[in-house]
């Protein structure tokens, strides 16, 4: 089983936002696996089903990003996964736009939706698939710059990154996530 959260805010006003190109990323994945996410439990939309012989959990927490450990945690009670089963897609300032960062564990890097998921889970150590942001242009709040929509320049290279979800997923069931870092950092 592989349970794979995309982190982002609820509401069609943060949609199109950096915040929640974890959604993005889980609903790029939810059209390619044929999986509907709209089922609602752990304060979260969700779906399951089956890819190459693995079953596929799809998690969009609804608490707002701050408190995506809330959400989280009630889905391990159910699930059960094991720690390397367990595959978060989230924004990164720190990483261009249109590039991936794929990590086995660190600390929160000042992102309060991951603050939230080591609280609630009591440990760094969790598969981390980093989605490029880019840093916010000087004088701009970090928090507005996360809230705010892609410039049209970026949406191209945004997009890229999304479609490559379903073949880093892939590459995480075939071939182990150290594999998939080797293959898919940028």
């Amino acid at each position: 089983m592989k349970l794979i959260i995309g982190l982002g805010n609820p509401g069609p006003e943060y949609a199109k936002t950096r915040h929640n190109i974890g959604f993005m990323a889980i609903d790029k994945l939810a059209a390619d696996l044929r999986i509907d996410v709209t089922k609602n439990k752990f304060q979260a939309l969700y779906g399951e089903g089956m890819h190459k012989g693995e079953k596929i959990v799809l998690l969009k927490p609804m608490t707002y990003m701050n408190r995506s450990g809330d959400s989280v945690s009630q889905a391990l009670t159910w699930y059960k996964p094991k720690p390397e089963d367990i595959v978060v897609i989230y924004d990164d300032m720190d990483t261009a736009v249109g590039k991936l960062r794929l990590r086995t564990k660190g600390s929160a890097g000042g992102h309060n939706g991951i603050k939230s998921l080591i609280a609630h889970l009591g440990t760094q150590e969790f598969q981390r698939v980093r989605m490029g942001i880019g840093r916010p242009h000087p004088g701009t709040d970090v928090i507005k710059h996360v809230l705010m929509n892609f410039r049209p320049d970026e949406w191209e290279p945004m997009d890229e990154a999304v479609s490559k979800i379903p073949n880093v997923i892939d590459c995480i069931i075939d071939q182990g996530f150290t594999i998939a870092m080797n293959r898919f950092n940028g």
